[in-house]
């Protein structure tokens, strides 16, 4: 049987500014967009990141692709069309860092003049399909180790950036071990050791 809130439970709930503050609020700066006095975090700093994550998912797409295409041997035609859905998925990746960088008021950075230099992850062709599939799965424990940081440095400073990049995380764990397992396949090993 669950009781009615005490005021020492509602004492440890956060302040909720009254509607009229919150209309006033509303209406000043309106040229900052979606950043106001709450926002926690460091504007500045948060599309510096942002671009980092976006070169690092164009180059994702870039070496997807390219794997996709490339790929040769009497078992791959699955592997490629695994290479492609990534491909896709990390497109949709790029679009949504893009598109955030841009809520912030940054222009997202596509020029690829110094993208392997801002990308976590490493463009790697690879020289044979267990070479490409290997470079996917240390390009997907790069991105999930970088996304778990930047996941606690938004933290609540910045939920919507953290709750996107979750999402991401989400994904390149599923590539990691998509990749993974198409490693114990063609190697015919067991699972690979961290």
């Amino acid at each position: 049987m669950s009781s009615a809130p005490t005021s020492k439970d509602a004492s440890k709930k956060p302040f909720l500014t009254d509607v009229k503050t919150l209309r006033e609020r509303a209406r000043q700066n309106m040229s900052d967009g979606l950043i106001t006095t709450t926002y926690g975090g460091d504007v500045k700093k948060a599309i510096e990141i942002l671009q980092s994550v976006l070169a690092t998912e164009i180059v994702c797409v870039l070496r997807y692709t390219m794997h996709a295409i490339t790929a040769t041997g009497i078992s791959s035609e699955g592997v490629k069309a695994e290479f492609a859905e990534h491909a896709k998925e990390e497109q949709a990746h790029m679009m949504s860092v893009a598109e955030r960088i841009d809520q912030l008021g940054g222009a997202p950075n596509f020029n690829p003049e110094g993208m392997a230099t801002r990308s976590a992850s490493q463009y790697a062709e690879g020289e044979n399909l267990i070479d490409m599939i290997k470079e996917n799965l240390v390009a997907e424990r790069i991105a999930v180790d970088h996304y778990r940081e930047l996941i606690r440095y938004f933290g609540d400073d910045d939920p919507s950036t953290r709750v996107m990049l979750e999402g991401i995380l989400s994904v390149e764990e599923e590539h990691a071990t998509d990749m993974h397992d198409l490693l114990v396949a063609h190697e015919g090993t067991p699972p690979l050791k961290d």
